[in-house]
């Protein structure tokens, strides 16, 4: 735990590098939730 600490408030390449992979997370998580979404919904073909 004190090495996430030190990695995330310690410098600023660890904190933003820690944002890049939470936001790259965030984005995965939002587009698979809409592609999912998308697929549900869609009226299927006949």
């Amino acid at each position: 735990m004190d090495f996430w600490l030190d990695l995330l408030f310690g410098n600023a390449v660890g904190l933003s590098s820690m944002i890049v992979i939470f936001i790259t997370l965030g984005l995965m998580l939002f587009f698979g939730g809409y592609f999912v979404y998308k697929v549900l919904s869609a009226p299927s073909p006949h």
